[in-house]
């Protein structure tokens, strides 16, 4: 795909993503987000930027740990994901972080101005991951880190049907490389690529849990990457992708109607 056209893709598809995806997908992915935070060993004080920041989710986390006296520039591609944030800030007491729509292969932003940068789960969606990655090696300071997060490989992950399931219908473009950073070492490889040093890679598998079918269809298609797509449908089609996906998460279904959903992580930290 141009990347031009995937970049417009996902800005939009974002944008349509923005009121469902921080309520449907906070806590699901808490654990990968501790694990980038943990790999990432912030410092109070520090100066962080993060890219493709959505809604705010690691922001907010990121603005407790460096405190007052460090300070956060929180980016996304999409105005959606932008006004959400700021929306949520101004509801908090917390003066560290400032949001700015911009994409992350691009950052503007001076040469070895932060002490870190990170990225949880937005690798995916970037038309060239390896760019993203050097951008964020470019802005940061000799001596600081560099860290990101993506969703691991696909068979590993319970919910990703959805792409060929929605694709059937509509050609949502979203991501045709999806899992490609999730694959055995591509990660790590992308950060060597970027001249990064001391890399370590982590491997996670989690369960996503849902309360019932309402909540696994918010998330995954009003509140996730092929949201765009969905805004296309008609009331045939909806109901006629529901009932494929459903059927696809079928085999992680209790019989209290709720879901475990298995989810796969992989997590990646170097040093400029």
């Amino acid at each position: 795909m141009d990347p031009r056209l995937q970049i417009r893709v996902q800005r939009y598809g974002w944008d349509a993503a923005a009121t469902h995806y921080h309520t449907c997908w906070h806590r699901h992915l808490k654990p990968a987000h501790d694990t980038l935070l943990d790999m990432a060993n912030l410092k109070p004080g520090q100066n962080v930027i993060e890219t493709a920041c959505g809604s705010g989710i690691v922001t907010l986390r990121l603005a407790e740990i460096v405190g007052p006296n460090g300070s956060v520039t929180a980016t996304d591609l999409s105005q959606g994901m932008i006004d959400d944030l700021t929306t949520r800030l101004s509801e908090t007491p917390i003066e560290n972080v400032s949001a700015h729509r911009m994409p992350a292969e691009m950052l503007d932003q001076a040469d070895d101005r932060f002490d870190a940068a990170l990225c949880a789960l937005g690798l995916m969606y970037t038309p060239d991951p390896s760019k993203a990655v050097g951008e964020m090696a470019r802005v940061v300071a000799p001596g600081g880190t560099v860290a990101a997060t993506v969703w691991g490989e696909r068979r590993n992950c319970g919910w990703a049907d959805v792409f060929p399931i929605v694709d059937a219908r509509v050609a949502s473009e979203v991501c045709p490389m999806f899992f490609g950073t999730g694959a055995p070492n591509a990660l790590s490889r992308i950060f060597e690529q970027a001249g990064l040093n001391n890399i370590t890679e982590r491997r996670q598998s989690e369960t996503l849990a849902f309360e019932d079918d309402t909540s696994v269809l918010n998330a995954v298609l009003k509140g996730g990457p092929v949201a765009l797509a969905v805004k296309r449908f008609d009331d045939e089609t909806w109901d006629g992708v529901c009932s494929d996906f459903l059927a696809s998460v079928a085999a992680f279904r209790k019989p209290d109607g709720s879901y475990d959903i298995p989810g796969e992580f992989v997590s990646v930290s170097a040093s400029v």
